[in-house]
């Protein structure tokens, strides 16, 4: 089963709520922090299993991932 119709009408349902600017940026700074958190979750599980050390992260600073344009 699909969760994301769900998550759409709840979200909908959030922002249909909405009154102000300031309570726009609050609600975009909660989804922002709650992303955030689940990115480090699985940052900090790569790291205690030893998939990624501090060398991947200084070569991951070295990369150059940009889409080349011909």
């Amino acid at each position: 089963m699909s969760y994301s119709p769900m998550a759409q009408l709840e979200l909908m349902n959030a922002v249909a709520n909405i009154n102000s600017e300031a309570e726009l940026n609050e609600f975009k700074s909660l989804l922002a922090h709650y992303f955030a958190q689940k990115a480090q979750k699985a940052i900090d599980k790569m790291w205690d299993e030893g998939i990624i050390n501090e060398t991947t992260i200084q070569q991951w600073g070295k990369e150059h991932m940009r889409t080349p344009y011909l």
